[in-house]
């Protein structure tokens, strides 16, 4: 098989090798027996064989995986869970129609809750539903994965996830799946490489895959070459991580004294549990989309409101750059964005669909206003191209400001900038009436050089140190020093231990990276001297 590339969006980092495993989803052929006493037994032992398998896990985990699965023991052993369903089933329902319609019922009810720890338990919910209509339709088997082995799946359960030793290595590979998921932040704890959205993974069972989770990548078949250049960033890799956990609590540096401010890049406040703020100086890019799409349902005011307040109070009066929604592109959601765009990354999408549909975009703004008191928040908006646009979302946040205000509403109008991804924007930043600015790497990238940042057959052509996209980010740093304006960059090149030293050299004063990446971004600015640079 000649090689083949795949890329997808990371969810834990981390390098991997080996054979595919693919897990394929098992379709019932359970026929129901027609007695309604013996469908309800029948669902009574599933019920005691998912208790019992999940049990045996939680004995053996630790941390957050004890905690999500005794969670799952607690719901088991809940005669209510079941109530639903074994009334439907007194009816004449099957057992396995039953306990589904039961359960997907609970589990919209869990998603459209205002309290983010129901809705992260909806997970749990799925987890636990398939798991008993496994052990229903007697198609429930131990996952056996050979050790180091790579899994290939649509998505994949925490329980699922749990049942593999991964003492030995391994990676996972989703077609669909979230970087917020409950596997995923499992992966990340055991840092297991994860890659998610890589859409159909072909068929390659006898194949060799490398994986590099950091980036999003994985390659089937690697070449000679491919397969060595992999090796030589695995061991840098884990070279830089012993010497990067020694700068994570340290402030950022240059070698001639130069501060530099190091942030995080977030999806929700699911990312900051048992993260120390005194690793950064503050929060450079909240990623509201994740928010928008954990569920059916768009997320109400209320809900907003707590998500972002628990973000300023974790921060301890850091800086907050909460960006507002941009759906589109990459980012889709239901009942939101604009379904067969012909080229969605150039299409409607971030601040062109949030002023195309005011009632969501202003109950997120109401949200904003209300959290700002609780902390130093700064409001950046996507996809910025003409000065009408900040201009308009400005006016927005004032009439949305006076209103609240009338109501006797505690609110705080915040620092509101844009992101500078557009190389329009770029070029023309003097027009634009922004208190800060921060660079998106990731779409000035690909707009600049036209290749496209999820189709892996120009991802080498998608590359921030093209001379062109420096000196994009080089013009709009210039225009941070002479307007006294924040700038920022936000983007994966923020975290580039390889690409921080051609930032800074360009004007860069400030990064934001992910939370794993802290310290590595750290170590490269500590080794950065603008005097051997020949820049200031």
């Amino acid at each position: 098989m000649a090689e083949l590339r795949l890329a997808g969006r990371p969810a834990s980092p981390g390098f991997a090798e080996g054979a595919v495993v693919r897990l394929v989803e098992q379709k019932s052929t359970r026929v129901s027996s027609g007695d309604p006493q013996r469908e309800a037994d029948d669902l009574k032992q599933a019920i005691k064989n998912a208790l019992s398998s999940i049990s045996d896990l939680a004995d053996r985990a630790e941390g957050e995986a004890a905690e999500m699965l005794g969670f799952q023991v607690a719901m088991l052993e809940d005669d209510a869970l079941a109530e639903a369903a074994f009334e439907s089933i007194a009816q004449g329902v099957a057992a396995d129609h039953a306990w589904r319609e039961a359960l997907d019922a609970e589990i919209e009810t869990y998603r459209a809750a205002d309290d983010e720890y129901f809705r992260a338990r909806s997970a749990d919910l799925e987890d636990i539903r398939d798991t008993v209509l496994d052990h229903l339709s007697g198609s429930h088997v131990a996952f056996s994965v050979p050790p180091g082995a790579i899994i290939a799946a649509r998505d994949l359960a925490p329980s699922r996830f749990l049942s593999v030793d991964w003492s030995k290595g391994g990676a996972i590979l989703l077609s669909e799946g979230s970087p917020t998921s409950h596997v995923a932040m499992l992966a990340r704890a055991r840092r297991v490489p994860m890659i998610v959205g890589l859409g159909e993974i072909p068929e390659c069972a006898s194949s060799i895959i490398i994986v590099d989770g950091a980036l999003g990548q994985a390659v089937v078949s690697p070449r000679d070459d491919t397969r060595a250049e992999f090796l030589s960033r695995q061991t840098a890799d884990e070279e830089m991580a012993i010497k990067a956990a020694a700068h994570e609590h340290q402030p950022a540096a240059t070698k001639d004294g130069m501060a530099i401010s190091v942030m995080i890049n977030i999806a929700g406040v699911e990312d900051l549990a048992r993260l120390d703020p005194k690793i950064c100086d503050g929060i450079g890019l909240v990623r509201t989309e994740f928010l928008f799409g954990e569920g059916p349902h768009l997320p109400n005011e209320e809900t907003q409101y707590r998500a972002y307040r628990r973000m300023l109070e974790w921060a301890e009066m850091r800086p907050v750059t909460i960006r507002t929604l941009d759906a589109g592109g990459d980012k889709p959601i239901a009942g939101l964005t604009i379904d067969g765009e012909s080229n969605p990354f150039l299409g409607v999408r971030g601040v062109r669909l949030s002023l195309q549909r005011l009632d969501v975009f202003r109950i997120q703004i109401r949200a904003l206003l209300r959290a700002a008191p609780h902390g130093y928040l700064k409001v950046m908006v996507p996809m910025i191209t003409v000065p009408s646009e900040l201009d308009a979302v400005r006016a927005l946040f004032g009439e949305e400001y006076e209103a609240l205000k009338a109501n006797g509403l505690n609110v705080k109008m915040p620092l509101l900038g844009m992101m500078v991804e557009v190389p329009a924007a770029a070029l023309a930043i003097s027009e634009f009436n922004a208190d800060f600015f921060s660079i998106g790497s990731n779409d000035l990238t690909q707009y600049t050089t036209a290749a496209g940042r999820d189709i892996g057959a120009v991802a080498s052509l998608a590359d921030v140190r093209h001379s062109a996209v420096l000196k994009l980010i080089e013009i709009v740093a210039k225009h941070g020093q002479t307007s006294g304006l924040d700038v920022s960059l936000c983007g994966d090149a923020g975290g580039d231990a390889d690409v921080i030293p051609l930032l800074l050299k360009v004007g860069i004063r400030s990064v934001s990276a992910a939370p794993s990446l802290v310290g590595r971004a750290k170590l490269a600015i500590s080794n950065f001297s603008f005097d051997k640079a020949g820049g200031a």
